[in-house]
């Protein structure tokens, strides 16, 4: 036997691995923490008086143990996690549930759970959850069951309680919730008509929402059309400035003016209005390739998956962060109302980057049953 075709024997069924999303989710993290730098030096040093680059090494040690976490979830069966999908959403209930009570304010939004010297958000743990619990419940469904309106509706009720108490938390929280659900939902289902409905449902409660949280949610959506006519508008409006002021190119990394004290919080939610008054648009239109070649090689990986069950995994982290930079864009630019929704590996925030790189792990689990054919 030949060299030749000795080499084509071993690259049949040889294991996959998708190195190019690795390196894509690499350069996010090292451009987050070059951009979370700049961002966040003025408010460490002046500000909080905790030295210029305290938000950078707080957020260099969670990339660190995101990328370890990332790096153990990829080399276990993917599979492994199907055990665990009623344990995981029962424990993410509970945490979400506890956060209404004993959650810790900051910034005006309860949203954390302290425990000890640890602090993180238990909505970031539920996402993760829904896509095992729905993506493992779906896997076993026949195709006609799935596509049937009252599987949908069981499936969603079950789903309503987690979805309840992170409304209370986080509406855009919930909203990614949703959306990961119908984006698993639709690719499972061999109909599409009820989509539609269920759009429509979703939309009635929205509303429902806005008229049961009056005030609060009120207030966001008359700030959302008059920023100007309100105090809260503050972080709008100079968003809106830096991104207007940064030009094609913009001033020059570190050269931004809005960071200095302008854009409240500007590392965390607002970060994508100091890329954009830095690099302009140029550099914002490059980050936003980025994501899209990230979900591009999510696709591959779905379309190519062992099982169902590994392709509805990927569709889900693919609906998190598809629908999460969406949102984040979108409140940066005062497309819609003011939220809180952070950059997926850019904006600052230790739970949130530890659970997008898990969610990763998982991907790249997949990824390794996907075998080449010669």
């Amino acid at each position: 036997m030949g060299r030749k075709q000795m080499a084509d024997k071993r690259q049949k069924g040889m294991r996959y691995f998708d190195y190019n999303l690795l390196l894509i989710v690499f350069f996010l993290i090292c451009f987050g923490l070059v951009v979370l730098y700049s961002s966040s030096a003025y408010k460490g040093q002046f500000v909080d008086e905790v030295g210029p680059a305290f938000y950078l090494k707080k957020q260099l040690n969670m990339d660190c143990i995101g990328i370890a976490v990332m790096l153990i979830v990829s080399r276990i069966d993917y599979r492994f996690w199907k055990k665990f999908w009623m344990i995981g959403y029962i424990i993410s209930l509970v945490l979400c549930f506890a956060v209404l009570f004993v959650g810790t304010e900051l910034n005006g939004a309860k949203r954390w759970l302290k425990i000890g010297p640890i602090s993180f958000q238990p909505s970031e743990i539920a996402k993760v959850a829904v896509i095992l619990f729905l993506a493992t419940l779906v896997s076993h469904m026949k195709p006609k069951v799935i596509g049937d309106y009252r599987t949908i509706l069981k499936l969603f009720v079950m789903l309503g309680l987690v979805i309840g108490c992170v409304v209370k938390e986080n509406l855009s929280t919930a909203v990614i919730i949703c959306g990961i659900s119908v984006a698993i939902l639709f690719v499972a289902s061999p109909k599409y008509k009820q989509f539609f409905v269920m759009g429509g449902v979703v939309g009635v409660v929205g509303a429902v929402a806005v008229l049961a949280f009056g005030g609060y949610r009120a207030e966001r959506i008359a700030i959302w059309l008059h920023p100007e006519n309100y105090p809260k508008g503050f972080q709008t409006i100079q968003g809106l400035y830096a991104i207007g002021s940064g030009g094609l190119f913009g001033k020059g990394l570190g050269n931004g003016m809005q960071k200095l004290g302008f854009v409240p919080e500007a590392q965390n939610d607002m970060i994508f209005s100091i890329i954009c008054e830095e690099l302009g648009l140029f550099g914002a239109v490059c980050v936003i390739l980025m994501f899209v070649i990230l979900l591009w090689r999510f696709m591959i990986i779905a379309n190519n998956a062992q099982d169902l069950f590994g392709a509805l995994v990927v569709t889900g982290v693919f609906a998190h962060i598809a629908i999460q930079v969406a949102l984040n864009i979108a409140v940066v630019t005062n497309t819609i109302p003011n939220t809180g929704i952070s950059l997926p590996f850019i904006s600052y925030g230790g739970t949130s980057v530890i659970i997008l790189l898990a969610e990763i792990g998982l991907v790249l689990s997949v990824s390794r049953g996907i075998r080449l054919e010669g």
